[in-house]
């Protein structure tokens, strides 16, 4: 597998931009760059997948005279109808409209199968033709192919690619694939698709994209837990109660409901997004921020779980889930999980990490929570108002802050719980903090895959929740009813306080204004 490259393909003077990705990339100069979005008329292509793209072109990442945007779907349109359905989904504000409309003319759309060699030869041949364009030397060039289509579809897509559409890499080129998640419904699944992907690809042109790792705060992880001595001897058990990582989103499926009822809360959320939070939270010091060395130190986490028990998961469904017509009027999918891993590891022997997600509760918000023990020898009396914790929000409202208890401002001594706080919009005004698939989208290009998911590393993950997965599915495993706008079922609440968490009371965090 050949370096990643500059996307450069005609001298002139680099950008600021174009300066600070050199230098972070560090590698030779080759030939140009295509991105090719499979699924650009879906819904991921159009929310996500082009708007990021966007980004990185208004930002001067991608110029025009280095990079073409194709994309290939089944639907029959034009590219200038291509083109009109995206323009909505781009930024509208003063001043965007020219270079939306620059972005715009470097989209080229090919129509085809996902499975029929014909489209894929166009494809290949409307490619060519552009790195011709560009005075590229055949086997030079670079292409991106991003999988914007459900998992059902890569394998024969990725035959087409690999059979019709591949760059020559003898010459310094490549040919990468970004595949969305869900990879798989179990391990068996899991297994199945990355060996049917994997026979047509080596593992470094494999890009799963997570895009919680490309969070700005979950990003942070590594820094504020390795660069920070006041941390170092405090991330433990002798320390740290538990470690909550949570994710609660204030509606329900919205129409969504005969996707979302094959796979669930559990796959949808937690088997990926929190548990590779988990892996940042709990992985101990990788020996560089090589991506390799990190991603090494993830699987030493993911292989320490121990089986899941079954007194320490609460499933729940909310009220109307059903009352969509695409759900199964039987279905025992789960809206609401609350479950509890634990690490045998020497760091975490005995700490409970509670992982919660759900839909349709009464806030939207993904954060960590870390808890830790209660003073010992309190002369002041004041654990019943709460522990000290650090919390680090994801999202919305983007912040750190650290829970601790103060004098209360007066003449009698008596304590209250207040707060460190670091949050972003304060902190950092009028910085516009990235978009997930911005910074995926460009660790790709740089071929960097710290922040993309590796095969081992899924496999093990597959491991921890594919026993307690089959019984969902069998029923044996039942989700318990709870109110839209609630905290989800009272069961979820009572294993936590089992678990050790000690609620805080009479106290709530709100993000300061400017």
């Amino acid at each position: 597998m050949a370096a990643s490259s500059e996307w450069h393909c005609e001298k002139r003077p680099l950008s600021k931009n174009e300066s600070f990705a050199r230098e972070n990339e560090n590698v030779p100069e080759t030939g140009c760059l295509s991105i090719i979005v499979l699924g650009a008329s879906g819904d991921l292509a159009k929310k996500k997948t082009f708007p990021a793209l966007y980004n990185l072109y208004r930002q001067g990442f991608l110029q025009t005279n280095e990079v073409h945007i194709f994309g290939y779907a089944r639907t029959n349109i034009s590219d200038d109808e291509l083109r009109d359905r995206l323009r909505g989904y781009l930024p509208q504000g003063t001043g965007d409209a020219e270079s939306v409309s620059s972005f715009l003319q470097l989209i080229k759309y090919v129509s085809g199968a996902y499975d029929a060699p014909e489209g894929f030869q166009a494809l290949d041949n409307a490619i060519y033709e552009h790195e011709i364009s560009k005075n590229s030397t055949e086997g030079s060039s670079r292409r991106l192919f991003y999988l914007a289509l459900p998992p059902s579809v890569y394998p024969q897509v990725c035959k087409m690619i690999k059979n019709y559409s591949m760059n020559r890499s003898d010459l310094g080129g490549w040919t990468r694939i970004v595949v969305e998640k869900p990879f798989g419904r179990d391990l068996a699944s899991a297994e199945e698709l990355s060996s049917q992907i994997g026979e047509l690809f080596e593992e470094p042109q494999i890009y799963r994209i997570d895009h919680y790792l490309g969070k700005e705060l979950v990003q942070n992880l590594l820094v504020l837990r390795f660069a920070n001595r006041f941390f170092l001897p405090l991330w433990n058990r002798d320390n740290i109660a538990n470690i909550q990582i949570v994710f609660r989103e204030d509606f329900g499926t919205e129409g969504r409901g005969g996707y979302f009822d094959q796979y669930g809360i559990i796959r949808d959320i937690i088997q990926n997004h929190l548990l590779q939070v988990l892996c940042l939270v709990a992985m101990e010091k990788p020996v560089s921020l090589k991506p390799e060395h990190i991603r090494d130190e993830k699987v030493k986490v993911l292989r320490s779980v121990v089986p899941i028990q079954d007194e320490e998961v609460v499933l729940g469904q909310y009220d109307g889930y059903k009352d969509d017509p695409t759900v199964p009027d039987i279905s025992n999918t789960p809206t609401f999980a609350t479950m509890i891993l634990r690490i045998h590891n020497e760091r975490w022997e005995g700490v409970p990490f509670i992982l919660k997600a759900g839909k349709a509760l009464n806030s939207r918000k993904a954060e960590i929570r870390v808890q830790f023990k209660s003073v010992p020898g309190d002369i002041f009396k004041c654990e019943k108002q709460g522990r000290n914790e650090f919390v680090i929000r994801l999202q919305p409202s983007e912040a750190m802050y650290m829970k601790l208890t103060v004098k209360k401002p007066g003449l009698e001594m008596s304590t209250v719980q207040s707060e460190l706080d670091l949050s972003y919009r304060q902190r950092y005004q009028g910085l516009v903090i990235p978009e997930a698939y911005e910074r995926l989208i460009l660790d790709t290009i740089k071929g960097d895959q710290q922040h993309f998911v590796r095969r081992d590393e899924l496999k093990a993950a597959w491991e921890i929740f594919t026993p307690i997965l089959h019984r969902i599915d069998k029923g044996e495993y039942k989700s318990l009813p709870y109110k839209p706008g609630s905290r989800g079922p009272a069961e979820a609440d009572e294993l936590l306080e089992r678990a050790g968490y000690v609620q805080t009371h009479g106290y709530i965090w709100i993000p300061p204004t400017l």
